[in-house]
């Protein structure tokens, strides 16, 4: 344990201290890539600090808007207090996740999920799976890309954009309404009380108008009927911000989960994470990350297991099931992210099967995989190898036309790096 510790001080104090990636130590080297990819990106969020953010200003921007309702469990304290400086953010980095992971590894022990609290601790600190990590070290890749690309595909985290562009390529959006406003009244309030305008985003304004989307009959037997339009979440990663080798698809899906929304929701972000295999479509076992969400509770359940088998407002039974098209549901993603953002690296994509057809909600550019499973090593390579390429090129000489890349390492079968050599990348493109 002592070991790991040293291990995770050592690392982020290196790159801290503003070592690059590439250039790193030899011990550091030996790491799991897994390992390596995310003592590396904690450090990098004093790199990114004060970088603008394609979406919110900063990235501290960013994180404070975007932690302002998630508390580790049992804490209630919202997250985004961590990140109101820099040294807050530091001192948490350096103490409070340390002693974070050791109660983590406490309740993994405890539950019988690892052996040891020494194994369960290590691994939480050096190699964490679980979705907060995860979804933590998406949205670090994203915005270093961004910040450091100009990659035009990170415009589409703006709905708007994203609807018009869709639209324009012909890629299965959801449908709006192109009227220049709607006006909405209360049917019985009176003296011009409960009238609200709203103007369609088509004409200046700041609305989206749209007709609202019904689940399809597959959904629909698997949801409460007063719940929410249930969506698929699906991962795609893209090499064509600048990492296309030969051979290899530009864009691919990883992950691809359920999620069921709860009676009485009015979106599905309430809901229940049902995991699904994107070759079959067979739906798995379901669980939640809604404890991450409860602030001020400090008798917060910690851990969430995948063991749900039935939705928990009807009873019906999802786990099992199959999706009718999973082939169409994870065609429409890579089509997308192909056509629409083939320059950014990931995107979590809304795939809602509706009694209107199948559809694409939105793009989300600092994913969460909600839990889902995926090829882990497919996936560290890949945020491996953009943080070779991001580090290797500085600010001023990066640009979209001859982008260079650090060659994609090859891998020992326990994720050490065998290689380091690298090579000039042409920009990816829909090839």
């Amino acid at each position: 344990m002592f070991g790991a510790l040293k291990t995770f001080w050592r690392a982020i104090m290196l790159f801290v201290a503003g070592a690059k990636y590439g250039e790193a130590p030899s011990w550091f080297r030996t790491l799991p890539v897994h390992a390596q990819t995310h003592l590396y990106s904690l450090a990098l969020i004093f790199r990114l600090w004060s970088m603008p953010h394609y979406r919110n200003g900063t990235f501290q921007d960013d994180m404070v808007k975007n932690l302002r309702n998630v508390a580790i469990p049992g804490t209630g304290l919202p997250l985004s207090i961590v990140c109101l400086t820099k040294f807050s953010a530091l001192i948490f980095v350096l103490f409070a996740y340390p002693i974070v992971a050791f109660i983590a590894a406490v309740y993994s022990w405890h539950l019988g999920t690892s052996d040891t609290i020494e194994q369960a601790f290590c691994e939480q600190l050096l190699t964490p799976n679980d979705w907060f990590s995860l979804w933590r070290l998406n949205c670090r890749l994203a915005s270093y890309h961004a910040a450091l690309t100009k990659a035009p595909g990170y415009r589409q985290e703006d709905k708007f954009t994203f609807l018009e562009t869709g639209e324009s390529l012909g890629v299965a959006v959801s449908p709006t309404m192109k009227v220049h406003s709607i006006v909405a009244k209360d049917r019985n309030e009176e003296g011009g009380m409960g009238i609200h305008f709203y103007k369609n985003a088509f004409h200046g304004g700041q609305w989206i108008l749209q007709e609202r989307l019904f689940n399809d009959s597959f959904v629909a037997s698997m949801v409460p009927e007063s719940g929410p339009l249930s969506t698929f979440r699906v991962i795609t990663a893209s090499r064509g911000g600048g990492l296309k080798t030969a051979g290899a698809p530009v864009v691919s899906a990883l992950s691809c989960v359920f999620r069921a929304g709860l009676a009485g929701a009015d979106t599905d972000h309430s809901s229940i994470l049902f995991d699904v295999d994107l070759k079959t479509g067979l739906i798995g076992k379901g669980t939640t990350n809604a404890h991450w969400y409860k602030l001020w509770n400090l008798r917060q359940s910690w851990i969430s297991e995948h063991h749900m088998t039935h939705h928990p407002d009807t009873g019906v039974e999802i786990a099992g099931r199959v999706v009718p098209d999973i082939t169409a549901v994870r065609e429409i993603c890579t089509e997308a992210h192909l056509k629409m953002m083939p320059d950014v690296t990931m995107a979590g994509w809304d795939v809602a099967l509706t009694t209107e057809g199948m559809c694409l909600l939105e793009a989300n550019l600092s994913c969460n995989f909600f839990r889902g499973t995926f090829d882990k090593d497919k996936y560290f390579g890949m945020v491996h190898d953009y943080f070779l390429m991001l580090d290797h090129e500085s600010e001023a000489t990066f640009a979209l036309n001859g982008l260079k890349a650090a060659e994609p390492h090859a891998h020992s079968k326990d994720g050490t790096a065998l290689t380091n050599s690298s090579t000039t990348m042409e920009r990816g493109s829909n090839e």
